[in-house]
């Protein structure tokens, strides 16, 4: 049974559904009935058609569910001729369903869930272990999601920019579970680039394959992380560097510069650098001020410090990192590796401490009271 092929079918039969007038979750719990009957009936008898087939029998148990649901009586004008059977169009309408799912009337949990179901044709107990939330949890959120939408028309235009921050959040989850969802992410981004010819979108894909590139060298054998100037570049994939590369080129060509662009050029400069101590700083520098022209994010002023005192010395990267609130994620982890590279440890530990108190992950938390416990074994010997 092809599951990859059942997966990437699910988008184009759900939007034919919709197409014909199904409303959004009606058509996608057919979808659903008609991938459980295919993974029944296929290993026996394949067929010729399997989109068409999977048009056929999803629009055959909506007709089934709208017949036998007497309050949806009134809709039947719209249902009751059933197409002929026969190929399925060839017409692509994954694209409207990815804006579909990245609805602005959604929270970006939920596109998030909507989308991995929708188009990426994950079931709800993949998402939820994925997501490392209870099954019920998910199918609420995911339930939710598709009442929100079934309301919205099929016809008109989306948000770029929403669908591509919604890939993006996916691609940020990593993995966990038996779903790897920078993987998924990146299968999603490159059907959308195949679809629509759109800069930041070429610009997102070239900033996942730069970053995927680098993701076996990123932790050690013992589960902890291993910092980008100290990971060893002979495990980075030149292959998927050479094609990030080589796409957002070719984007950066069309001068419609936006911030997912401007993000791949950073990834892009750090995948050259043969060495940490190569790295091309200044016009790392020059990208993050294009980046929070951009953006006007205070994340991206505080990874622009951390590259200031790389370029310019750990003074300078203090002095744009005192413009920047305290309080922000990653401040005193910052501050803590600016203050190390200045000589003043007893600073920096006291900071990777209070970094270490504040992470977000075990990982992080453990690699940060790591650093600080070398500042402090340094400072007394």
């Amino acid at each position: 049974m092809n599951e990859a092929l059942l997966r990437s079918l699910t988008p184009s039969v759900l939007a034919v559904l919709v197409r014909r007038g199904a409303d959004f979750a009606a058509a996608e719990d057919a979808v659903q009935d008609a991938l459980v009957e295919a993974v029944r009936v296929w290993p026996a008898d394949p067929p010729r058609d399997a989109k068409g087939w999977l048009v056929t029998v999803a629009w055959r148990k909506f007709l089934d569910q709208a017949r036998a649901d007497t309050a949806r009586r009134r809709r039947e004008d719209v249902v009751d001729e059933e197409p002929a059977p026969g190929p399925a169009p060839a017409v692509d309408d994954t694209l409207q369903l990815y804006f579909l799912c990245a609805h602005p009337s959604l929270t970006p949990s939920s596109a998030v869930a909507l989308t991995l179901r929708a188009v990426g044709g994950l079931t709800t107990r993949q998402i939820a272990q994925a997501y490392l939330v209870p099954e019920a949890t998910m199918a609420q959120r995911i339930s939710r999601a598709k009442r929100t939408v079934s309301g919205v028309r099929f016809d008109q235009p989306g948000d770029v920019a929403t669908v591509l921050r919604v890939l993006y959040l996916v691609f940020n989850e990593g993995y966990s579970g038996d779903v790897d969802l920078a993987a998924e992410a990146i299968r999603l981004t490159r059907q959308l680039a195949a679809a629509i010819d759109h800069p930041e979108v070429a610009g997102l894909l070239a900033l996942m394959l730069l970053h995927h590139a680098r993701r076996a060298a990123r932790t050690a054998p013992d589960g902890s992380l291993v910092p980008l100037a100290e990971q060893d570049r002979g495990r980075w994939d030149t292959g998927l560097i050479a094609e990030g590369i080589e796409i957002l080129q070719s984007a950066l060509a069309r001068d419609r510069l936006g911030e997912f662009q401007a993000q791949a050029a950073i990834a892009a400069l750090h995948a050259d650098a043969p060495a940490a101590e190569e790295t091309d700083w200044v016009q790392i520098v020059e990208w993050y001020d294009e980046l929070a022209r951009l953006t006007d994010s205070p994340v991206v002023r505080l990874n622009r410090a951390v590259a200031v005192g790389e370029a310019d010395g750990p003074r300078a990267g203090l002095a744009a990192l005192a413009e920047l609130d305290a309080s922000l994620p990653r401040h005193a982890a910052v501050a803590a590796y600016l203050h190390e590279r200045d000589g003043d440890l007893t600073t920096a530990a006291r900071l990777y401490a209070e970094a270490a108190h504040k992470a977000p992950t075990l990982a992080e938390r453990n690699h940060l009271t790591r650093q600080a416990a070398r500042l402090n074994a340094r400072r007394h010997h």
